[in-house]
């Protein structure tokens, strides 16, 4: 069977109210495609419906309306919206890890191929595959208490993945454990679902583990989808202020577009006139309020003179951190702005100008 896509057209899910509690729209009107072995990120705060959609998604929850589709590349498209999750075929990795503690690792991961009532043979064969995916056959006979957290969640992932899913859900899957761990298993992850190839949907609130494991992510806000896009694209070119300081720290300038050509947008701001390159979505209408978004990283410390996006500033702290220096500036205006120094050198925290490239400069609505 080949990989799986999902489409999710005008999905909603709304709870009614209960008490003195008014109704939630959990999910409003989300439309998007994941396509085939694609490993696709839910990324959002808590309460955005992030956990809703993939449940959804699972099968745990009913739309209120809406279509979900699993198309395999065959015929029609299979229509799961209010299919069991039992006969949807796929594999779900939970926050809690939601292993058997009197059943040994692989008789855990077994599991659900006893419930598909595969011979003994060949699931012994498919378990043993599947803890190896999972560097984890060493430990096949162990109890999941004689495990660490991290080694519990590759046996929970084994578990999933053993079934071969059509789709493979995983929800916060690293969230209840420590920072040093999730970065290691950020890539392991990874590696095991481009392995399997198989689509798989993750849902999760930290923005490094999107950036660093998702092919492309969708951002959400209040049930409803903000932007999709790769990691680099949605950092790089962000369409509202909430997806650029959510994605990451950001300053944001307010200004007005006072004029466009040769590819660039010049905005009045209250360092000057700063000149970003201009998008498909730039607006170019004279007059029109706007903010400018840029990173830390983006920011020149003390540039050549001369140079075009130069203004002058104070630097009010500096914050040291090895690799990288925080500088705090004051701008002539009274506002702050943040720059970050990559491999910072001890003049830098002295900082009277800055700069940035017009690339980096990007214009988003001033909403």
């Amino acid at each position: 069977m080949g990989s799986t896509a999902i489409h999710i057209k005008s999905l909603v899910k709304a709870f009614p109210s209960v008490g003195a509690a008014p109704p939630t729209t959990a999910v409003d009107s989300v439309s998007l495609t994941i396509n085939p072995g694609e490993l696709f990120f839910l990324l959002g705060p808590s309460g955005c419906g992030k956990t809703t959609l993939l449940r959804m998604i699972a099968g745990f929850i009913e739309p209120t309306s809406g279509q979900i589709l699993f198309d395999t590349g065959g015929a029609a498209p299979t229509d799961v919206t209010f299919l069991p999750a039992e006969k949807r075929d796929t594999g779900m990795v939970f926050q809690s890890y939601a292993l058997w503690p009197h059943m040994t690792v692989a008789q855990n991961v077994a599991f659900g191929l006893e419930v598909r009532k595969v011979p003994k043979e060949q699931r012994e064969t498919l378990v043993r595959e599947a803890l190896a995916q999972v560097r984890m056959e060493q430990y096949a006979q162990r109890k999941p208490n004689q495990l660490s957290g991290g080694q519990q969640q590759r046996v929970a992932l084994a578990r999933a993945i053993v079934i071969k899913p059509r789709v493979l859900l995983l929800d916060e899957p690293l969230s209840n454990l420590d920072a040093k761990l999730r970065i290691e298993l950020r890539s392991e992850i990874r590696r095991i679902c481009k392995a399997a190839g198989t689509t798989t949907v993750y849902v999760t609130h930290d923005q490094k583990e999107a950036l660093s494991m998702a092919d492309r992510v969708a951002i959400m806000r209040a049930g409803r989808v903000m932007q999709i896009g790769t990691p680099e694209d949605l950092y790089r070119n962000p369409a509202s202020r909430f997806v650029a300081e959510f994605l990451g720290e950001t300053n944001i300038i307010p200004g007005t577009v006072e004029s466009a050509d040769r590819g660039l947008i010049h905005v009045r701001t209250a360092v000057g006139l700063l000149q970003a390159t201009a998008r498909p979505t730039s607006p170019t209408t004279t007059g029109t309020p706007v903010l400018l978004s840029v990173r830390p990283e983006a920011v020149q410390i003390n540039p050549p003179s001369n140079q075009p996006n130069t203004f002058s500033v104070t630097a009010v702290e500096s914050t040291y951190l090895g690799e990288v220096m925080q500088l705090r500036c004051a701008l002539p205006s009274g506002d702050h702005l943040t720059a970050a120094a990559i491999n910072p050198r001890s003049g830098q925290a002295n900082a009277h100008s800055l700069r940035v490239d017009a690339q980096d400069l990007v214009i988003v609505p001033n909403e």
